[in-house]
């Protein structure tokens, strides 16, 4: 498996996993006009050598600070270091082309995710109330700075 940046033809697969992964998925309009304004976004795949996509990941860039929108893996390679591989990479170069702080949002009991996110530095800032639905859902706003960050794999 690899983790390099996506692109328009990736378009297909980010929205076959976002369609399997979350309860209300982003729109395929949504994805393609992600992927199509650069400037400010910054989405990656995890490809195996065949081609096939099996998770992606993506941040909006604003000046010095990165929010990740979503980050998903087929479930055929969940729990085998393929999400943490591919956060790392999307962090560590949004760290390298000068953010300084990288946000996200989380359910509360998603423990899984919560378990990555505090061993490579993100802390809870934040609750939002019922920021999820289908099941409605409170989210913690978690935060990580480019100093915090854990880049040494534990």
């Amino acid at each position: 498996m690899i983790v390099r940046p996506a692109v328009r033809q990736d378009a297909a697969g980010i929205y076959d996993i976002e369609t399997e992964s979350f309860s209300v998925p982003w729109s395929r309009e949504s994805i393609d006009h992600e992927l199509e304004h650069t400037e400010l976004t910054r989405y990656y795949v995890l490809v195996r050598d065949d081609g096939y996509i099996a998770g992606y990941a993506g941040l909006w860039r604003v000046t010095d600070e990165g929010q990740i929108t979503n980050i998903a893996l087929r479930k055929d390679v969940q729990g085998k270091g393929y999400g943490e591989l591919l956060v790392r990479v999307m962090m560590e170069k949004a760290f390298e082309e000068g953010c300084m702080d990288i946000f996200l949002e989380v359910r509360v009991s998603n423990i899984p995710a919560l378990g990555l996110y505090r061993k490579l530095g993100f802390e809870v800032l934040s609750v939002r109330k019922s920021y999820y639905s289908e099941p409605v859902e409170d989210a913690y706003v978690m935060g990580c700075q480019k100093e915090k960050y854990k880049w040494a794999v534990k």
